[in-house]
């Protein structure tokens, strides 16, 4: 199998999810077999690609079966347990941890207590609860500090479980690689069911290049303890009207904030970068300015978004109906359009990025949570056309500095984002070509709770797949959530 090429196949995969019409294929065993059938119809495959992506569905499929607790049992030849999935057996991976008990402790029984507890309950052999020894993390640097954590960045050697190995009876580690490790303060009252972010921007929002998965950062915290009561805390420009002129935040406002990143992807750019944080921008908001649509935006696209930031929060969409037009948007794009197109549409991106280098945002103010206070401000509403127009249509009161290089640095902070967005935003179409594993499980399960349940911004599900052990990419970050 050295011939095969891994990239064509994660193309393949990402085509059997994005064709999937979850009104006939209603559940993961409906699911399973469309993607199975797909692959084999695909003539863009070898016999040995086939083969290698059926395993990856099967490692999918595996994971919803247990996770949902659907599918016909299965006899384990070793434990003689029944099992539901395929690759694996449930109870030999419990019975592997609860066998390694006596090779660690934090030496605190409260905290081993807990992580034993949750190691007898686990389902999934690389979504394992364990105890990193301190010993265990290599070069921890500090990064950077928000307003109530503090973020370091370390090698975890060995690197948490990635998969049952049947033939040896054992868990086999991911081996060495980079995580990022977080320091929590005044969480105590923090509740994550049902979770209101409360500062959603991109910011917050990391892609791990890694495994090419998304994770929102800061989940269902609202800012530093000693934050005045009458004061909001955010990124100005994502906060939505109503919770800037005073009310309490509420999923809608979590929405308003998916409007504000919906543009930052469609227009390389952070909203509103040109103005600064103060009353003028404030009212404006409040009086339904938003950034322009820029031209070339998807039709759907841009009614969902101008729905998410309608300043009344009845009628922007839930979490549901954002998923379902987003899903639709997906299908169309894999469904309809041409090769030349996607061509085109990488060109036209090229060009509004531009070439700019990276530059450190943990430092940068439009990319920075604060605390804000305004008073005596109007009821939220939408402005007419009329009005966007005109507000764009105002010069901009750019400010020269003295020095040039003061200057230069200035405008490449400024527009570096929008470069950076632009690689993640290629990542996620169809025909870019790169060479790690996407995490087809978690995706596939997501849709099924979305369906099944009513989705909210809660990171509890949150599961990492296999990782592409055939990528040169493997020093990126990684968020190691199965515990430190």
């Amino acid at each position: 199998m050295s011939n095969i090429q891994y990239e064509v196949i994660y193309t393949a995969l990402h085509r059997t999810r994005a064709l999937i019409d979850f009104n006939i294929c209603n559940d993961i065993h409906k699911i399973h077999e469309f993607q199975k059938q797909t692959i084999l119809a695909d003539k863009s495959l070898t016999e040995d690609e086939k083969a290698y992506a059926i395993r990856e569905l099967i490692k999918a499929y595996d994971r919803n079966k247990v996770l949902f607790n659907s599918g016909t049992k299965r006899v384990c030849k070793n434990c003689i347990k029944e099992c539901l999935a395929t690759l694996y057996c449930e109870c030999c991976v419990q019975n592997y941890l609860k066998a390694n008990f006596s090779n660690w402790t934090s030496r605190n029984d409260d905290i081993d207590n807990l992580i034993q507890r949750c190691q007898l309950e686990t389902l999934l052999p690389q979504k394992v609860v364990e105890w990193i020894p301190y010993n265990n993390l290599q070069n921890i640097e500090y990064l950077t500090k928000g307003g109530f954590s503090e973020i370091y960045t370390a090698i975890w050697i060995g690197g948490r479980y990635k998969e049952w190995d049947s033939k040896e009876q054992r868990l086999k580690r991911l081996g060495d690689h980079q995580v990022i490790l977080k320091g929590l303060g005044s969480i105590e009252n923090a509740n994550q069911k049902n979770a209101i972010h409360r500062d959603l921007h991109s910011g917050n929002i990391l892609y791990s290049q890694f495994d090419q998965d998304w994770y929102i950062s800061d989940l269902g915290f609202c800012g530093p303890a000693d934050k005045p009561s009458t004061s909001i805390y955010g990124n100005l420009p994502y906060i939505s009207p109503e919770v800037i002129a005073g009310k309490k935040t509420t999923k809608a406002s979590d929405v308003y904030s998916i409007a504000m990143l919906m543009w930052e992807i469609s227009s390389c750019q952070l909203p509103f970068n040109n103005y600064e944080h103060d009353y003028y921008l404030v009212t404006n908001i409040i009086n339904g300015i938003r950034p322009k649509i820029v031209s070339g935006t998807p039709l759907k696209y841009k009614n969902l978004m101008k729905q998410c930031w309608d300043a009344d929060p009845s009628k922007r969409p839930n979490i549901n109906t954002i998923i379902n037009v987003i899903g639709e948007i997906q299908r169309s794009y894999f469904q309809d359009i041409p090769k030349e197109l996607s061509q085109q549409i990488n060109d036209n991106l090229e060009n509004k990025a531009g070439n700019n280098s990276k530059t450190n945002y943990t430092s940068s103010k439009l990319f920075t949570s604060k605390i804000h206070q305004f008073e005596n401000l109007p009821e939220p509403r939408n402005a007419t056309e009329e009005e966007q127009e005109a507000f764009h249509s105002k010069p901009y009161d750019f400010n020269i500095p003295d020095n040039v290089d003061d200057f230069n640095k200035s405008s490449n902070q400024n527009t570096s984002k929008a470069s950076g967005i632009l690689k993640v935003f290629k990542k996620l179409q169809i025909n870019s070509n790169n060479d790690n594993q996407n995490n087809y499980e978690k995706e596939i399960e997501e849709q099924q709770q979305t369906k099944k349940y009513n989705a909210s911004f809660n990171d509890e599900e949150e599961i990492y797949d296999d990782k592409n052990f055939h990528s040169e990419e493997q020093d990126e970050y990684e968020i190691p959530d199965d515990g430190f």
